[in-house]
């Protein structure tokens, strides 16, 4: 092993060592990170703390992005032990783990969520495909005059985008770039618009053949020329960021019916009094839907797990396997009573051995 490798394990174990005499300061397991997994977080974590003898986990909404910053800044109690995500960890994000001495980091898919587009009931029900949603709230569009042309966002109202739609304002509440409900959002529902323009989509193919073909340079720009037509959203008050707090939007929702509210569909199931859901290429957003595959807008949910912290803080371990037992998040589990949509039987009972074993992730 090398001087500088030698150095570095050596800094990483005292910073933990540090750490572990803090342990006392903190006998609670904390939780950050996404916003959608949050409410199904807080559940797990009441039960937990009123059934056993551990304290109730501290549960923080910072977003899915923010939550793998804060996790992976290190190891010590000062660092959270587990991030909610609402989208799978990036590569870049596992090698900032690694880098900041966050060597083992256990995945768990816990089941899966939709993304609903909803307004207020006091408002119209509304018909959207994701075309409608890619051109009401793309920064660039094609150019309605025709050709393979983009020209800045000229729509103004629903009408604008589809004559059968609402000649009302394009005023959309939805997350911040923090979030995982944000990047996933963009990539089902507004990509999944974008690339029914067959030149835009023929990009996405260009950059395949050009990987395939050895040059990486040029793959990669068109892979970057793709994405920014099809995920980058306008900046001209159209689309407002509302934070990471869904249940605000739901109140600025109610109070506001021509406004339009993207958040996780346990959100919408939790508010159906108050809100409605939009139909996405003809289909509803309902459990049944996301649990067949058949709405577009639908996304795994996530929690990370920093292994190091297992035999420090008390608690960690048997939260894992609260969160991922049957009666938690199987087909009859009390979180499907809160919205989220169970794993097929063969899927979960890999992510129960992972958090029973506590097998940290090889690679993404």
């Amino acid at each position: 092993m090398s001087k500088r490798k030698i150095l570095l394990t050596a800094t990483i174990a005292a910073t933990f060592v540090a750490g572990s005499a803090l342990a006392a300061s903190r006998d609670y397991v904390s939780i950050v990170g996404s916003s959608t997994v949050y409410p199904f977080a807080t559940v797990v974590a009441e039960q937990f703390g009123k059934s056993t003898e551990f304290k109730t986990p501290k549960v923080e909404s910072t977003g899915s992005g923010g939550g793998f910053k804060l996790f992976c800044a290190g190891v010590g109690v000062e660092h959270p032990d587990i991030t909610n995500a609402s989208r799978r960890m990036k590569k870049t994000e596992l090698e900032m783990c690694k880098k900041n001495g966050v060597a083992d980091v256990i995945e768990i898919k816990i089941g899966y969520d939709g993304i609903a587009i909803a307004n207020s009931k006091k408002g119209p029900e509304l018909s959207l495909t994701t075309r409608d949603v890619f051109l009401a709230l793309a920064k660039e569009v094609p150019d309605p005059k025709g050709g393979e042309k983009l020209i800045a966002n000229p729509y103004k109202t629903w009408k604008d985008v589809n004559s059968s739609l609402p000649a009302t304002a394009i005023e959309v509440l939805g997350p911040p770039p923090t979030s995982g409900t944000r990047d996933a959002f963009a990539e089902l529902a507004m990509e999944g618009g974008c690339k029914s323009f067959p030149w835009i989509k023929q990009i996405k193919k260009d950059s395949k053949k050009a990987k395939k073909a050895g040059d990486k340079a040029l793959s990669k720009q068109l892979k970057s020329k793709y994405k920014g037509i099809c995920h980058t959203v306008r900046e001209d008050g159209a689309y407002i960021e509302a934070g990471e707090n869904d249940n605000l939007i739901v109140q600025k929702l109610d109070a506001n019916p021509n406004a339009v509210g993207v958040f996780g569909f346990s959100f919408l199931d939790e508010n159906l009094d108050k809100v409605q859901g939009s139909t996405i290429n003809g289909v509803n957003p309902k459990f049944e839907t996301i649990s067949d595959g058949s709405y577009p807008i639908s996304r795994p949910l996530y929690f990370y797990v920093k292994k190091a912290h297992v035999k420090v803080v008390p608690g960690v371990h048997e939260f894992v396997e609260s969160f991922t037992s049957d009666s938690t998040y199987g087909d009859d589990g009390y979180l499907s009573e809160r919205g989220l949509i169970p794993m097929p039987k063969e899927e979960r009972a890999a992510f129960t051995k992972a958090a029973k074993e506590l097998i940290p992730l090889s690679s993404l």
